[in-house]
This record gives structure tokens, C-alpha cells and sequence, in this order.
């Protein structure tokens, strides 16, 4: 399985959502950058995905967007062979 770095917040309903989501298809590690602890974090977030909401999720070097981009995505089949090796 290829790993996921998720940008987000510890309170953020949307960024536990996405982890729900990625848990119930078998990630079981998430690198987490949580930009409300991390100083400049949210800034590298924007320079690297030019959007300024959490979460944002990269599977391996593909950036997926937030959470309804995940949603969409596996709604569409299309998650868990991105997930895949």
C-alpha cells in the first residue's frame, strides 16, 4: 500500500472523516502534518497544493484534494487502486 500524508487539524470534522474513510480501506498509517501545531506548516501545505482547507491528502505522490475528493474518489472506484502498490 503506498503511504498517505494527510495536512490537517486535530478538530477538523472533515480531516476525521477522511482518516474514517481511509481506515475502513485498509491504511493503517497516516503521515499527519497537523498545520494547528506545526508553525509554517499550513503555509508548505499552500505552497505545495495551492488550496488553503484541511485536510489535504497525498497517496504517495499523488495529491487527492480534501475529503469530498476522497469521498468522490473512492464513490468512483478509483481509491483503492490509487492506494495499491
Amino acid at each position: 500500500m503506498k503511504t498517505v500524508l494527510m495536512y490537517l487539524t486535530a478538530t477538523c470534522p472533515y480531516c476525521i472523516r477522511a482518516k474514517a474513510l481511509l481506515a475502513q480501506r485498509g491504511v493503517q498509517a497516516i503521515d499527519e502534518v497537523r498545520v494547528d501545531l506545526e508553525p509554517g506548516a499550513r503555509q508548505r501545505m499552500i505552497e505545495r497544493t495551492g488550496r488553503h482547507t484541511v485536510p489535504q491528502i497525498f497517496i504517495g505522490a499523488t495529491h487527492v484534494g480534501g475529503c469530498d475528493d476522497l469521498v468522490e474518489l473512492d464513490r468512483r472506484g478509483e481509491l483503492m487502486p490509487l492506494l495499491a502498490d
